[in-house]
């Protein structure tokens, strides 16, 4: 795999970045560290992951969702996946079912508590989104979604 390209350095030489500070990853880390601080700080209540938000959300979405599925869609491998749906069926906020067509699939559901839980979560997400929308204008927003998609897709 290729080397992504450095900025270069103030004598023009190319062979790396001129500062710290104009190194694009290192901006990107210190952006994800402070959403995720605040993420973290307004979710303290709820004591949920990011991870364990978007399962309840997308359970929440597609009912009987299978589990390997899920995965694929967070992006997790399967073993965290399973972590993940274990710790939310202990908190009693989804249940598995056996996929009837395919035995080897776990098929998710939220229950009542899982649903309240979502929606508590919901609330959380707004004040966060909030707060970080706060920054930008819409267009930036927009554009940095676009940008940033580039990036995870």
């Amino acid at each position: 795999m290729a080397q992504p390209a450095l900025i270069e350095s103030k004598d023009g030489a190319g062979d790396g970045p001129a500062s710290l500070d104009s190194v694009l990853g290192f901006h990107i880390r210190l952006a994800h560290g402070a959403v995720y601080r605040h993420f973290s700080e307004t979710f303290a209540s709820l004591e949920l992951t990011q991870k364990q938000v978007s399962t309840l959300w997308l359970v929440a979405e597609s009912p009987g969702i299978a589990q390997s599925e899920l995965g694929n869609r967070l992006r997790m491998d399967r073993a965290t996946a399973m972590s993940i749906v274990s710790r939310m069926q202990e908190r009693d906020y989804l249940w598995r079912e056996r996929c009837p067509a395919d035995g080897r699939k776990q098929l998710l559901h939220l229950t009542g508590a899982g649903k309240k839980a979502l929606e508590e979560a919901k609330a959380c997400i707004k004040e966060h989104e909030r707060w970080l929308k706060s920054r930008f204008t819409p267009d930036e927003v927009k554009k940095l979604v676009e940008m940033l998609a580039r990036i995870h897709d």
